[in-house]
């Protein structure tokens, strides 16, 4: 029987490049945003119970875009328990539409109401602005600490192509 030596070597190479592959910055300016959207869609198949991946077709859509907690304009829903601000529903799709897009021998399931938010965060050090998406922990820490104006600690992702977390620094 083999035994496996080179498992704690390759765990070790593994995070050295996690680490390695994400950086810190401190920023004083920052923005943090928040897309809600209510979405409706359709699914159609030819037999939606066994169907693995059945055809999606998306409907109206409304959104509003949160920035930095404060209720938005257009928004009419919130804030709910996440401190997050809604757009207001979108019409319903007919019968008459969802029968439209039907293709022969499909079947349609009823309309689904789809509510998604996509998170950012735009922030600024020497002199270069940069936005990034991020999630709902961050976007929440730049709330708390928009007001006051206290500096952040950014941890970027893999290849600093978002922001993992934020923590405030003591002025």
């Amino acid at each position: 029987m083999q035994k496996l030596t080179f498992l704690p070597s390759v765990m070790t190479i593994l995070t050295a490049l996690a680490l390695t592959s994400c950086s810190n910055l401190t920023t004083e300016q920052y923005e943090a945003t928040a897309l809600t959207n209510y979405t409706w869609q359709v699914k159609y198949g030819n037999n939606l119970t066994n169907e693995p991946q059945p055809r999606i077709e998306t409907f109206a859509t409304t959104s509003v875009l949160n920035r930095n907690g404060l209720k938005p304009p257009g928004a009419v829903i919130g804030p709910d328990d996440r401190g997050l601000w809604w757009p207001i529903l979108p019409p319903r799709p007919s019968v008459d539409e969802v029968e439209q897009r039907k293709r022969s021998q499909e079947e349609s399931s009823k309309p689904e109401l789809q509510k998604t938010v996509k998170y950012e965060i735009s922030y600024g050090v020497d002199s270069q602005q940069r936005t990034l998406p991020t999630n709902y922990e961050v976007y929440r820490q730049v709330v708390k600490a928009y007001p006051s104006k206290t500096p952040l600690q950014l941890t970027l992702g893999v290849n600093d192509n978002s922001v993992e977390k934020a923590e405030p620094v003591a002025k």
